[in-house]
């Protein structure tokens, strides 16, 4: 069975009451789980209790009746030690039932029966949240860091829309579970239309305009910023940031893409592998000294596009948002100049 975006929605809204009610930590580490032969699960889970881990499947189901409870003890018996109910609301009578049949659960109102490697977790008799709505994420899920860390990746790389989960993954590196709420959310808000494997993006520039606004709001202050000085202003000019395992972003990427601007200011984005490593060397290299006020920025990247070899710049979104949030007007005419070449037609 296909995890479907109502699904999704509740199994996230089920770990949330889980760790609410219980503090025990939940995050989807797989989709549609091969379990045994011939037989997937919804999600695969990791439940960390007591500084212990639990691995189970998620069947995520309305349950209604009993029937409904002893059907899928039934058909998955035999797995019964791997499974995980997940539905919207277990009521206490439910709960007792699946306890006897020995089956797992959560639900929406933070209910939970969970056993196993010397875990045993009993939680029943929870309301229902009448705050919770199952058609719609919260809204401010559409602006979260990790939200734009996936948004930034389908806006570059278009064809990620209809991607794996573990390939959106590989890009934007977050938590496979947010990249459902991502992509739940951009259908709701009218971004995007048609079901999995099918997904076309719609309004891509006015999307690249909310993410220009929140970048430099809610993702950039993330991204450990430090600040540094070189000898000379000009000290750039020799620099190849790629032997750094880093790429030019602001006004040092508008020069080279535009060759407009004369920067000001040199702000570097640093990939994962041997970032601090790579940061030194430069320091020691250019003979850069900290400092608070310094012209010159040091970022972790927070995107990584395996497929293509590095280029000397970042994408010309982030170069784009990097230049509007310096709010200086001589940035502007550069801006505009980078939004009209590089980012309004690239994908018509």
């Amino acid at each position: 069975m296909k995890i479907l975006k109502t699904e999704h929605l509740i199994l996230a809204r089920a770990l949330d009451a889980l760790q609410q009610t219980t503090g025990i930590n939940g995050r989807i580490t797989d989709i549609e789980p091969e379990f045994a032969k011939g037989m997937r699960g919804d999600a695969t889970v990791e439940l960390t209790i007591n500084g212990k881990n639990l691995i189970v499947i998620a069947e995520i189901k309305r349950v209604d009746r009993f029937a409904h409870i002893a059907e899928l003890k039934h058909r998955l018996g035999p797995y019964g030690e791997q499974l995980m109910l997940v539905a919207p609301r277990i009521t206490e009578e439910m709960a007792d039932k699946c306890r006897e049949l020995d089956l797992q659960f959560i639900d929406t109102t933070g209910n939970a029966y969970l056993k196993g490697h010397g875990i045993f977790v009993l939680i029943k008799g929870q309301r229902p949240n009448d705050t919770f709505k199952l058609d719609r994420p919260e809204g401010k899920r559409a602006v979260t860091p990790t939200n734009l860390r996936v948004v930034f990746a389908l806006l570059c790389k278009p064809t990620l829309l209809n991607a794996t989960y573990r390939d959106i993954n590989d890009v934007a590196g977050v938590a496979l579970g947010t990249i459902g709420w991502v992509l739940y959310d951009l259908d709701e808000r009218g971004y995007t239309i048609g079901e999995k494997a099918k997904r076309t993006m719609l309004e891509r520039n006015k999307l690249i305009q909310e993410w220009v606004t929140n970048y430099p709001i809610k993702l950039r202050p993330r991204l450990n910023v430090r600040k540094f000085r070189a000898p000379t202003p000009d000290w750039w000019h020799a620099v190849d940031a790629k032997q750094y395992g880093a790429q030019w972003g602001a006004e040092v990427a508008a020069e080279k893409l535009t060759g407009y601007l004369r920067p000001q200011t040199c702000t570097l984005y640093f990939h994962n592998a041997d970032i601090q490593k790579n940061m030194t060397r430069m320091v020691v290299d250019q003979k850069l000294r900290a400092d608070p006020q310094g012209d010159i920025e040091f970022i972790d990247a927070f995107w990584d596009f395996k497929d293509e070899p590095p280029a000397d710049t970042v994408p010309p979104i982030l170069v784009y948002a990097d230049l509007l949030a310096t709010l200086d007007p001589r940035n502007f005419d550069t801006a505009k100049i980078i939004y009209e070449k590089y980012i309004e037609n690239a994908y018509d």
